[in-house]
């Protein structure tokens, strides 16, 4: 992990899936990413924020329903370097990644859902990031 390793960040932490789980389930490295599927990820990554988890939720690739999860890590986690160190420096989006699982504590139903019209700007934003089409 880089210097911005175990952030004062506290949580609660939320990440957002299509994946049907349950309290007690891992969520962990070494899957394909959502936004790129030919890359295996090396890390797990969550954020503190209701809309960031939301958000990924609604871009998730699968075909189950979005959902936003509570989670707790179970390592240490650091600053997400995607976004702090190249896009947004200090974290304002309070998006973190781990390289250990992290643990569904509950799910999150009051989250803010896009509109259809929001939802298809950001996936033709992410088009636009990485050429690949997100459904």
């Amino acid at each position: 992990m880089n210097s911005q390793a175990n952030p004062t960040e506290s949580g609660p932490f939320l990440h957002g899936t299509r994946a049907d789980l349950r309290v007690g389930d891992l969520l962990a490295p070494g899957h394909r990413s959502n936004y790129r599927p030919d890359l295996v990820m090396h890390h797990i990554y969550f954020t503190a924020l209701r809309n960031g988890a939301g958000l990924a939720a609604e871009l998730a690739r699968g075909d189950g329903e979005p959902r936003v999860y509570a989670v707790e890590p179970t390592g240490e986690f650091e600053d997400d370097p995607n976004v702090t160190d190249k896009k947004l420096p200090g974290n304002p989006t309070r998006s973190y990644r781990s390289s250990h699982p992290l643990r569904i504590t509950g799910e999150v139903l009051d989250w803010p859902r896009l509109t259809p019209e929001a939802l298809q700007d950001w996936r033709d934003r992410v088009k636009g990031a990485t050429g690949q089409v997100i459904d």
